[in-house]
């Protein structure tokens, strides 16, 4: 995901530096763009049904932070300096009441040309920390990292966007038991695929080299043969396999745990943009992925309910 990280805490100060796989310009644009920056703030499982940024000295951030464990959480912000496309300052503040915010940080981010990548260097000094808000600082560097995460995937996925489908989702089920469930053959055969489908699995080899055969059966009575060959297995966070009969694609499934839940992110990346926009048209392989997890997501169901 990231070539380097870096990381420096201290009581009420945090320093993390990144190396992203993507150009100076689109860094900065996508923690300056309200529909960029709703895609990756905040640690994993969370999403920002809110989010406003006027972009220049003086301007107010609002951002409504969700998550089930986490509902509605806001911060607000106002930006103190901002010099496109290398630096970024702004105070945020959190868990407001009548006696003021519970937290309040200056935030300063700078951006840097790194051989054809950008360096990005995030200072945080918190410069009011009610107690009973410590969490908060505690859960600092953790928070931050993972919301880095996340926008290392967005910057990184520009140079792909137009031959990749990606998904993620937050399932209610542990780790090792959604990796388990995406990896035993006497699982994955229950809810592969699109709605209707069904599954014939003639060997599933999980491991660097093995293969996976299989037949898709689809409700029409079509049946969709398909081969691939498992690149990397890394339990219980990630799969990587090559499908290596038409249409040919890498697919590369990450698994990351988010308390008892887990965060999945499913990506199809083809050999080109034609391919890419030829399984879309003729196979609906958007839509496909997306009822593929929500199939995976109701088959985890019924272990909740033992």
């Amino acid at each position: 995901m990231t070539n380097k990280t870096e990381s420096a805490v201290a009581e009420r100060e945090l320093v993390i530096t990144r190396v992203l796989d993507a150009p100076l310009e689109v860094v900065f644009n996508t923690w300056t763009e309200p529909n960029h920056v709703a895609q990756w703030w905040g640690p994993h499982g969370f999403t920002n049904p809110v989010c406003e940024m006027d972009v220049r000295a003086g301007g107010k951030i609002r951002i409504c932070m969700d998550a089930p464990e986490f509902p509605k959480h806001w911060m607000n912000g106002v930006f103190r300096e901002i010099v496109k496309p290398t630096r970024l300052a702004f105070v945020s503040t959190a868990f407001e009441s009548a006696s003021g915010s519970g937290v309040e940080a200056l935030n300063t981010i700078t951006f840097e040309e790194y051989r054809g990548k950008t360096r990005l260097t995030l200072q945080v000094v918190l410069t009011r920390l009610d107690p009973k808000f410590q969490f908060a600082a505690d859960g600092m560097q953790e928070g931050w990292s993972q919301s880095l995460d996340r926008l290392a995937d967005v910057v990184e996925g520009y140079r792909t966007k137009d031959r990749e489908l990606v998904i993620s989702r937050l399932l209610s089920a542990p780790r090792e038991l959604v990796f388990n469930v995406w990896t035993d053959p006497e699982h994955i055969k229950n809810w592969w695929g699109p709605d209707g489908f069904t599954n014939t699995i003639h060997k599933m080899d999980v491991k660097p080299g093995g293969e996976w055969d299989f037949v898709m059966h689809g409700p029409d009575g079509t049946d969709y043969k398909n081969k691939s060959i498992f690149k990397e297995i890394v339990k219980p966070e990630r799969i990587v396999y090559e499908h290596v009969s038409g249409p040919k694609f890498l697919a590369t499934i990450n698994f990351t745990e988010v308390g008892k839940k887990t965060l999945i992110r499913w990506s199809m990346l083809f050999e080109s943009k034609e391919s890419f926009e030829q399984t879309v048209k003729t196979f609906k392989a958007d839509e496909g992925l997306k009822q593929n997890i929500d199939r995976l997501n109701n088959y985890l169901e019924q272990f909740n309910n033992r």
